[in-house]
């Protein structure tokens, strides 16, 4: 376990860092939603840790994990000029469109980490058949089952807002047509990514 937290000591100290100036931002701004998300990312990243002792997730996940953190935070937290065009939400980078009316912030994060996530799921898988003298290949069943996998964490995603929503008398989650786009999104993500394990997979032979 030591060895292992030397070899990932920088992505953790950065992310721990990010973690610390979010708190703070959130708690100055008396942003009680994302205070509820930091305690989730913070159990997201003690269950990281606990399955990386039997993963041993590479490098680029790890990054690619803490780079969604950041943005997530990010995302909530930071401001945008009154100016800039939004939704009917608060002046975020989370409401901010980056092409009105097509493209938002949250849809960039969505794509994104749930591509890192289809990531996460195929070391596992990979991990798994590895220990049993097996070494995976990027079929199509097992690249659909980690896509399913992958997507059924963004379902995940979707019931802690639906639950801030219950707990909390203000948010910025959205109706129903943001989570629509938000599993569209994540769909997104699952087939880049699942692309590129095929094509370096393909590489390799």
């Amino acid at each position: 376990m030591a060895g292992r937290l030397a070899q990932s000591w920088r992505v953790l100290a950065f992310t721990l860092a990010y973690l610390m100036l979010a708190i703070g931002g959130a708690v100055v701004q008396g942003n009680f939603e994302f205070i509820l998300y930091i305690a989730v990312m913070l159990g997201m990243i003690c269950a990281v840790l606990v399955v990386d002792r039997q993963v041993r997730f590479s490098q680029g996940v790890l990054w690619g994990l803490s780079v969604w953190g950041l943005a997530h935070m990010a995302g909530g937290l930071v401001h945008v000029p009154a100016s800039w065009p939004t939704n009917e939400g608060q002046q975020v980078l989370y409401s901010l469109w980056l092409a009105p009316g097509v493209l938002k912030y949250d849809n960039i994060v969505h794509g994104y980490g749930f591509g890192v996530m289809m990531l996460v799921c195929w070391e596992g898988l990979a991990a798994a058949l590895r220990r049993r003298g097996v070494e995976a290949e990027p079929t199509g069943g097992l690249l659909l089952l980690c896509g399913a996998a992958a997507l059924g964490f963004g379902a995940l995603n979707e019931v802690v807002e639906f639950v801030a929503t219950l707990l909390l008398p203000s948010t910025n989650v959205g109706g129903y047509r943001n989570t629509g786009w938000d599993l569209v999104a994540n769909l997104v993500g699952v087939l880049i990514v699942t692309g590129l394990i095929v094509w370096r997979r393909r590489g390799k032979v």
